[in-house]
C-alpha cells in the first residue's frame, strides 16, 4: 500500500469512528432527554394531583436526602376502583425499599396493611390507612414504625402495574400453586385465575399474581410473593434491551404514577439501584412480634413491642444475603 493508500484508510477509519461515535452520543442525548421528559411527568402539579387537597404542613415534612445517607422510599399500590370525587384509596400495598449508598446494597420490606399503628395527627389505625392522610402521613407513619427516615413516595394504581410489566415484555415466573378468586365488584375484571407451574406472566396475570391472598397465611404469604416478585420485575428492567426502550417503558407508567421526587432524585436513585444488589428482604412486623387485636369490633395485628421491631429492621439492614434472581428471565 502507497502512501497516499495508507493516508486516505487512516482518515477513512477515523471518519467512520467519529461517525460512529456521533451517532453514540446522539442517541445517549436523545435516551437521556426522553428519560428525564417521562420522568417529570411522575411528579404531578398539585391540581392533577390525587393528593392536592391535602395541606403541606412543616411537621409532615420528610427529611431530604442528601445523596451519601442512606435513603428510603415508600411504595404504595392502591385499588383506585368506585372511588368518589376527591376519595384516596388505601394502600393494598406497602413496601419500603432502603438503599445504602456507600455498601451498594438494598433491602426490600413489605408491611402488613393490617398492622395497628400510631398514625401522627390522627388516630391509631391500621397501617393501610395512613395514605388516606396523605403521602406524607403515610411516610412518616411508616417511617415511625421502622425507625427509617422515609424521604420519598412512588404511589401507583393496579393500571400502573399492569402497564409496567406489559411493557417489559412480561416475566417469566413460577407460579407455586392454583390461584383462583373472583370478584363480581367490578364485573369480574379483576378476577384471579392461575394454574400452577412456570409459566409466562403479561401485566393482567401478574397483578392476580400479586394480589392473591385467599390461602391459609392470607397477607403474610402475598407480601412475600410481592418482594420475591417485585425482585424479577427489577431483574427483568436491568436486561440491555428494557435499558434501552427506558423512555417507551416510562411512557405507559408515569400516567398512573405519583411521586415527591424531583427527576434530578429519580437519576440519582435510578443509578444507585442499577448499581445495587438486593443483600435482603423482610415482612414487617415479623411473626414473632404481632398477636391478634380486637379494635372497635375489627380484627387488626397489634405490635407486642415497637423497640424490638425497629431493632429487627435495623439488624435486617445490617446483614447481607445477597439475592441472585430467581426468575430465570431468559437475557435478564
Amino acid at each position: 500500500m502507497d502512501l497516499c493508500a495508507k493516508k486516505r484508510w487512516k482518515l477513512w477509519t477515523l471518519f467512520g469512528v467519529l461517525v460512529v461515535l456521533a451517532g453514540f452520543l446522539g442517541f445517549t442525548a436523545w435516551w437521556a432527554y426522553g428519560v428525564e421528559q417521562e420522568l417529570a411527568h411522575a411528579q404531578k402539579p398539585k391540581e392533577e394531583s390525587r393528593f392536592g387537597d391535602f395541606k403541606d404542613k412543616p411537621e409532615e415534612k420528610p427529611p431530604e436526602w442528601q445523596g451519601s445517607e442512606r435513603v428510603n422510599v415508600l411504595l404504595l399500590g392502591a385499588d383506585e376502583r368506585g372511588l368518589r370525587e376527591g376519595e384516596v384509596a388505601r394502600s393494598d400495598t406497602m413496601l419500603v425499599v432502603s438503599f445504602d449508598p456507600a455498601r451498594k446494597k438494598t433491602h426490600l420490606f413489605s408491611v402488613l396493611r393490617d398492622t395497628y399503628v400510631e398514625i401522627p395527627g390522627y388516630r391509631s389505625n391500621r397501617a393501610n390507612t395512613a395514605i388516606t392522610h396523605g403521602p406524607n402521613v403515610a411516610m412518616k407513619t411508616i417511617g415511625n414504625l421502622t425507625g427509617l427516615d422515609i424521604q420519598y413516595y412512588v404511589y401507583a394504581d393496579f393500571q400502573g402495574f399492569i402497564n409496567l410489566v406489559d411493557a417489559i415484555g412480561g416475566v417469566d415466573y413460577f407460579v407455586e400453586k392454583n390461584m383462583r378468586w373472583t370478584d363480581a365488584a367490578d364485573g369480574h375484571r379483576f378476577d384471579i385465575d392461575l394454574k400452577k407451574g412456570y409459566q409466562h406472566l403479561d401485566g393482567e396475570k401478574a397483578l392476580q399474581y400479586v394480589r392473591f391472598r385467599h390461602d391459609k397465611m392470607s397477607d403474610f404469604t402475598r407480601t412475600e410473593r410481592q418482594r420475591a416478585f417485585l425482585k424479577a420485575i427489577a431483574d427483568k428492567m436491568q436486561s440491555g434491551w428494557n435499558l434501552i426502550r427506558l423512555p417507551e417503558i416510562l411512557s405507559k407508567v408515569t400516567p398512573h404514577v405519583e411521586t415527591n421526587m424531583s427527576t434530578e432524585d429519580m437519576r440519582k436513585l435510578a443509578w444507585l439501584a442499577y448499581q445495587s444488589q438486593q443483600a435482603g428482604s423482610a415482612q414487617i412486623p415479623p411473626m414473632e412480634l404481632i398477636y391478634d387485636q380486637n379494635v372497635g369490633g375489627s380484627s387488626v395485628l397489634g405490635i407486642r413491642d415497637v423497640d424490638a421491631l425497629r431493632d429487627y429492621v435495623a439488624e435486617t439492614l445490617a446483614g447481607d444475603n445477597t439475592v441472585k434472581s430467581t426468575s430465570k428471565i431468559p437475557g435478564g
